[in-house]
């Protein structure tokens, strides 16, 4: 087969071109970081890219849903706190009016305590966060009691408010507001302070305590559960941290360029290049033109 000039010189350009061609890919790769710019590049990359980018984008979701379960439970953990407090000082006024060393005035005092912290246990139980009722079950746009008839009030809604947390898992982020709040709480306070507006005697003062008891008992065990809960809840955000560690290193893995890597061929393509022209030079015979100047 008769090679020609014009023959050789095709196949420097040719050549040429597929040179120019991967230099522009890695410079391309130093730009962006990344292994491919366009899906026809690495089908196969780009597919696993488009699934580990779905699995940290749905950790990450998750972890916002842990921080609207830690703002309801650190809450409601929160307001019970303030409940048990003000129980507590029920019951210390209980005992104390359950002397006979207390005449009708000091009594009277306590009653008008006593109607102070109906109140403010009242308002613990229409605890409003993020414009949200957080003692009233799902219905969280309406308050669960009247401020002006607390032992009259609807019960409290009691079904559980569940959020996803980790694929398939869902957690109550509220507590029973029944078990807690509830009209009997209310009418017991109410009917204590009568009690000490009437001609009650100690002794049947002291039968109180044991309702009293009683409230504050249903308090601890509801944040006891609310407790048991919370540790869950860290720990499953110890696990999604761990996935969003892995996933984002498989992803990062998967799409991510080796910057030295690329250099060195990008030096390598570079020196292929030059020695490409230099002998392309070389090969291709001066023609009639060049002796005509």
């Amino acid at each position: 087969m008769r090679v020609t000039q014009s023959m050789l010189s095709n196949n420097m350009l040719r050549n040429l071109s597929d040179s120019y061609r991967n230099m522009g890919k890695y410079q391309e790769q130093l730009s962006t970081g990344k292994k491919i710019s366009r899906p026809s590049q690495d089908p196969v990359v780009a597919m696993k890219g488009i699934n580990y980018r779905q699995q940290v984008t749905e950790v990450e979701q998750f972890q916002r849903n842990i921080g609207e379960v830690h703002n309801w439970m650190d809450n409601s953990d929160a307001a019970l706190d303030k409940a048990t407090q003000a129980m507590q000082r029920v019951r210390e006024l209980t005992v104390q009016a359950s002397n006979d060393i207390y005449d009708e005035g000091q009594r009277e005092n306590i009653a008008k305590e006593i109607r102070q912290l109906k109140e403010h246990i009242g308002s613990i139980a229409n605890t409003k966060v993020n414009d949200k009722y957080i003692f009233n079950g799902s219905n969280t746009t309406e308050a669960p009691f009247d401020m002006d008839d607390l032992e009259g009030s609807e019960p409290p809604g009691n079904d559980p408010v569940n959020i996803e947390v980790s694929s398939g898992v869902k957690l109550q982020t509220n507590v029973t507001p029944g078990n807690v709040f509830n009209q009997q709480l209310f009418e017991d306070l109410e009917n204590f302070a009568s009690a000490l507006e009437g001609d009650t005697t100690e002794g049947e003062l002291g039968d109180f305590i044991e309702s009293f008891d009683g409230h504050i008992g249903n308090i601890v065990n509801e944040r006891a559960d609310l407790g048991a809960r919370m540790n869950r809840v860290e720990l499953i955000e110890d696990r999604l941290e761990s996935q969003k560690v892995s996933a984002t290193k498989m992803m990062s893995d998967n799409e991510d360029a080796d910057i030295e890597k690329v250099i060195t061929n990008l030096k390598t393509q570079e020196s292929v290049h030059r020695a490409a022209m230099g002998v392309g030079a070389r090969i291709i015979q001066p023609t009639l033109m060049d002796f005509l100047r």
